[in-house]
């Protein structure tokens, strides 16, 4: 793809397989050199993050597992709230919807779907309890915020059943690796004056993003084509000083005297940079010595989780799920 200065060019993807045949190409698809073509490189990974290049793969294929990884990688979220006392200023509406955007660190594939026909039980729910009384100790107010940390789990169940209709017949406590966290302590849920009090159970399922966002599992997952700056014919002399000068680290000068001339580093690493080589491309004189070009077939993808599950594992889970997508629709044909 060629980005000019107001339009980019060559932005499709040629499909066809015999769009070629003049040329004895053959375009059609071929597994094989897909599997020897196709690779992934990991630029970074850390607890929330990962970065890598994703390349020789169609655009449809990298915005699949985009959208995938946005709204149909299931997380644990929670659901319901039931509400024992309550007289802090804040609403049990808001309150409520707060919980449910508060990250809860468990592995979803521990668990089944729950529908409306089932009840709530430890194959299908995670109980948590918030229980904060505000009060006055000397000069001091206890429990003026409350904080995500401050929620407790219950690998029981629910104190409550007859109320929630949750009945565990037998503890979390050792099915779950790990037990229940939430990824983030310092979220602030609620502030009280002394004498309020909060108390209540609340009940996470498993769900998808795209039934509500509060189970996407990404803060976001994006991804941006490969960028490439080709030099059409030698920059020198003047030109060489004035685009050295204005794209510090995208040009560096080579030689001296007469013979110097202005060499590209990295296109990758500069990208800022190369919106001023695309502003410069609207005058003439530029347009016949540069040309900014993004490989349609070479992706840098980005992901970034809630913390609820490793960015890798999450991209594995949205890659599966292409892969069933792709098995149903074969078994349908």
């Amino acid at each position: 793809m060629i980005c000019g200065p107001d339009l980019s060019q060559h932005t499709s993807t040629v499909t066809s397989a015999n769009i070629y045949m003049g040329l004895g190409i053959d375009n059609s698809w071929s597994q094989e050199q897909f599997e020897e073509d196709f690779s992934i490189h990991i630029n970074s990974i850390d607890e929330h993050d990962i970065e890598f290049d994703m390349r020789h793969v169609d655009p449809s294929i990298a915005n699949a597992v985009r959208r995938i990884l946005i709204s149909e990688v299931p997380t644990m979220a929670i659901e319901h709230v039931f509400f024992v006392n309550n007289t802090s200023i804040i609403t049990e509406e808001v309150l409520a919807h707060r919980l449910g955007l508060v990250p809860i660190k468990v592995d979803p594939a521990l668990f089944e779907d729950k529908t409306n026909e089932c009840s709530p039980n430890e194959r299908n729910t995670v109980v948590l309890k918030l229980k904060v009384d505000c009060k006055r100790q000397g000069e001091e107010i206890i429990n003026e915020k409350v904080y995500s940390g401050q929620l407790q789990w219950l690998p029981e169940g629910s104190e409550m059943p007859e109320e929630t209709t949750c009945r565990f017949a037998r503890s979390q406590a050792g099915a779950i690796p790990g037990g229940v966290d939430l990824v983030h302590d310092n979220i602030l849920l609620a502030k009280m004056r002394p004498g309020q009090s909060i108390e209540l159970e609340a009940h996470c399922i498993k769900g998808v993003g795209s039934e509500h966002a509060k189970w996407s599992p990404v803060g976001t997952a994006w991804y941006r084509l490969h960028p490439e700056l080709e030099v059409l014919q030698a920059i020198t002399g003047l030109m060489a000083d004035e685009i050295v000068a204005l794209c510090p680290g995208l040009f560096v000068m080579e030689g001296s005297g007469e013979q110097r001339q202005a060499k590209v580093t990295s296109a990758r690493g500069n990208e800022m940079q190369l919106e001023k080589v695309r502003r410069l491309l609207s005058e003439e004189e530029w347009a016949k010595y540069l040309q900014l070009r993004k490989r349609k077939e070479h992706f840098i993808f980005t992901i970034q989780s809630t913390g609820a599950l490793a960015p890798e594992t999450l991209f594995m889970r949205a890659v599966d799920k292409l892969a069933d997508k792709c098995d149903t629709l074969l078994g349908r044909l």
